[in-house]
């Protein structure tokens, strides 16, 4: 009996010791196959870990009066663009050419002009001087400054914060920059202001119905309950928010929904031209619309765009926490409150002072002519307070240029001198009130006057610096200077009014920059 147990228990050892050693081989086969699977991927189809995308955008041509004697454009208030050049720079990365769009760098700073007096929601300015890049050319700079109303004059507000809480959230500039940014926001609010929390991830829900701006606590802490994890139904998420705005919808209020999110949409109405289509129909229910975008690496700036410029809404680049309290707290008037909606910009420039002239920026802001008196074509909004810079390049008649022919035969048709001989251009303005249909219109004319760049504006110095700064990032072909100590001492001899800093800041920029 001993002996039948002794031969069992050999012959049961010598099977687990066949089959460890089975077991064995075939894990070390498994390796070899793994091995030999990763060293056979081309090198070429290993992802990239930096999927940012922005839209392309081509350069505005100089444009002969003669031949196109209007230009029209939608004003644009959004500043994403340069907190995003800026993250680049302190980075210590080369800047995309297309992540640079000049007017968005000119409109993050704020200019001294004066209030508007009078119905109109927003004061004109104008200053024509020297192009600093190019020696015979001119600028015009357009200045708009919208009313500036108190908090207690701002009608009560109902807000559907959407907050992306996907997997690509989890990072430290992402949904935890998220969370404290919101919290600059809350502290804002009032008592008669409504908000709602929705959140997308896999799919979408509420996590916050509507509370009253004055119970802050319970507010933040559905903030601080947040988590990332999941894929990104971004199209659900906008379906979810705008359907909780229009259900407390605020008459002659302030309803509005802010996305807070990386852009990268991977579920449902993902492409550009699928969440173009949703938030141009959701324009149509009156809710405005704030994009607020954060982090880095598969940032998607192009579709954060085209959500605010097609939604009636603005659009910031949150950095670090500074940009959040910027943005959202000191100018929480201008980002949340619109006085003016599709505000439009067409000017004729006077060919007898003209021979050529471009828009600097506002690529793809550009309007038809015949969309200036369109009421349902849609253009940018004003903010409480806000104020928007554009800046036109002029190449005066008379002048060689080599960005003109010089050899035209049939184009040269004289101008009768007599008539309008001290008017540079005449500029008209559409708007229509936020919650109005028809648009009104303002019409001033630009006295063909000039100073020099040394006697013009501080204002007028930084703001052509700005935009000599963003020329030179973009690589121009229609800049003939783009030496970045040129840019900085413009830049510096334009310091005034900078109480914050962000001036100087700037032209810190311009140096890292060669």
């Amino acid at each position: 009996m001993k002996n039948k147990a002794f031969y069992f228990l050999a012959f049961l050892f010598l099977v687990l010791a066949s089959c460890k050693k089975q077991d064995a081989s075939a894990i070390e086969a498994m390796d070899m196959t793994v091995v030999a699977t990763t060293d056979e991927i081309p090198e070429e189809n290993i992802s990239d870990p930096n999927t940012e995308s922005y839209a392309g955008l081509e350069e505005n041509p100089f444009e002969s009066p003669k031949k196109s004697p209007l230009s029209t454009f939608s004003i644009d208030v959004d500043n994403a663009s340069y907190t995003n050049i800026r993250r680049f720079i302190n980075e210590g990365q080369k800047v995309p050419k297309d992540a640079v769009r000049i007017e968005e760098m000119m409109n993050f700073f704020k200019y001294k002009y004066p209030q508007p007096e009078g119905q109109n929601p927003f004061s004109i300015n104008t200053e024509v001087s020297d192009s600093p890049w190019n020696k015979n050319s001119q600028l015009l700079k357009i200045g708009l400054q919208g009313k500036n109303i108190p908090m207690t004059n701002l009608p009560p507000s109902n807000l559907v914060f959407l907050i992306d809480v996907s997997g690509s959230m989890d990072e430290p500039n992402k949904l935890p920059l998220l969370k404290e940014s919101m919290k600059i926001l809350v502290k804002e609010l009032r008592s008669q202001d409504k908000v709602s929390i929705v959140v997308y991830a896999g799919s979408a829900g509420v996590v916050l119905s509507p509370t009253s701006g004055d119970e802050k606590d319970e507010i933040m802490d559905a903030f601080d309950d947040l988590h990332a994890g999941g894929s990104t139904a971004g199209g659900e998420g906008i379906e979810l928010a705008y359907k909780l705005a229009q259900e407390n919808f605020i008459k002659e209020g302030n309803n509005r929904v802010v996305i807070a999110t990386d852009g990268d949409f991977n579920v449902g109405s993902s492409s550009d031209s699928d969440m173009e289509k949703l938030i141009e129909e959701k324009r149509k229910s009156g809710v405005f619309l704030t994009v607020l975008g954060f982090g880095m690496g598969n940032y998607k700036d192009s579709k954060m765009e085209i959500l605010a410029d097609k939604g009636n809404g603005n659009y910031a680049y949150i950095d670090n926490i500074q940009e959040a309290n910027r943005f959202l707290g000191k100018e929480f008037k201008g980002s949340m409150f619109a006085i003016a909606k599709d505000v439009k910009i067409q000017i004729e420039f006077n060919p007898k002072h003209v021979q050529a002239y471009r828009l600097i920026g506002y690529e793809n802001r550009r309007l038809k002519d015949e969309d200036f008196k369109n009421d349902a074509v849609d253009a940018g909004e004003l903010g409480s307070g806000h104020t928007v810079t554009a800046l036109y390049e002029i190449i005066p008649t008379g002048v060689e240029s080599d960005y003109v022919p010089s050899d035209l035969k049939y184009t040269k048709v004289k101008t009768d001198e007599s008539d309008y001989s001290d008017e540079l251009a005449t500029i008209k303005f559409r708007y229509k009130k936020p919650d109005g249909d028809k648009s009104i219109e303002i019409v001033n004319t630009i006295p063909n006057k000039k100073v020099t760049l040394e006697s013009s504006s501080s204002d007028f110095k930084f703001t052509t610096a700005v935009a000599w700064f963003g020329l030179k990032l973009r690589d121009s072909k229609f800049i003939a200077n783009s030496t970045s100590a040129d840019i900085k001492k413009l830049a510096k001899s334009g310091l005034a009014n900078d109480d914050e800093g962000y001036r100087a800041e700037f032209v810190r920029l311009v140096d890292a920059v060669n």
